[in-house]
């Protein structure tokens, strides 16, 4: 329970984040990459606090080989995930990153989980919600190949940083290490593409919102993983997440077919609580 609301909160603070960013890209205020690189920047230096605060750096040499592929999968997760914030609409982006869990589900069982017949109904149901949405003009297809890759790439990314913590590293640690190396490329990538140095917007007072809340956001997500399995916190985090991107799309966005997104949510919400039973 504790895990899931650590969840909660964070993805409420994770679409603070997503949503002015996507404001302020459209808006020419800055690029996609000195958007990336603020929101990781800020999640770096919250992470080293808190392994100062709490002396909780741990790495484990052995997890260098493993630690590597993740790398590579995080830098094309981020640069996925970071198009897809800008292309597609917001609840688009909510609604097929839960494809994620169900695939979660089979990578929890392999890892010693079990699924249980509740579970089965549960990706049924989440399965249906999204038919739901799809056949009723609900999703808006911009920026959809973004989203599946994402969506498809973070089980991998998921299962591999859960696995790491379990017998490996120090959530601190394990966060360190990987946002150094992703802003060494959002840095180069926002230098190389838009001629625009990502260390002069830190401490603009209206890039700030969005920082932080990313920032902190992805810390109470990263801690929710210590507490139950990735297939739980993921299910947590995508409903809450789905919840937050539907009331940003239609207030801030004025995104269309609410009511059909709600009934799907509504489905989705149900069979996300079989998953995690």
């Amino acid at each position: 329970m504790i895990g899931v609301i650590l969840a909660t909160i964070g993805t409420f603070f994770d679409e603070i984040s997503s949503s002015f960013g996507k404001w302020e890209i459209l808006h020419n205020k800055e690029n996609i990459y000195t958007f990336g690189f603020l929101n990781m920047f800020w999640l770096l230096i919250i992470f080293i606090i808190f392994a100062l605060v709490k002396n909780d750096f741990i790495f484990n040499p052995a997890s260098i080989p493993i630690f590597c592929l993740l790398i590579i999968l995080e830098i094309a997760q981020t640069y996925s995930s970071l198009h897809a914030i800008v292309k597609a609409d917001r609840s688009t982006l909510g609604f097929l990153m839960i494809g994620t869990i169900p695939l979660l589900l089979l990578v929890d069982k392999v890892l010693g989980y079990e699924i249980s017949t509740f579970n089965l109904i549960g990706i049924f149901v989440t399965v249906l919600g999204l038919i739901i949405l799809l056949t009723n003009h609900g999703i808006n297809k911009k920026g959809i190949g973004y989203v599946i890759f994402s969506t498809i790439n973070a089980v991998a990314t998921i299962s591999i940083y859960k696995y790491c913590i379990t017998y490996y590293n120090s959530v601190a640690a394990q966060q360190i290490i990987t946002s150094v190396f992703l802003l060494i490329f959002l840095f180069i990538m926002s230098m190389w593409k838009f001629k625009q140095n990502p260390l002069s917007y830190l401490l603009r007072k209206d890039f700030l919102v969005h920082s932080f809340s990313n920032g902190f956001g992805s810390v109470l997500i990263s801690i929710a993983y210590v507490y139950a399995p990735a297939s739980i916190i993921t299910s947590g985090k995508r409903a809450s997440s789905l919840l937050w991107s539907i009331i940003s799309g239609s207030k801030v966005f004025h995104e269309k077919h609410i009511l059909i997104k709600i009934t799907s949510f509504i489905f989705i919400v149900m069979g996300l609580v079989f998953l995690v039973m």
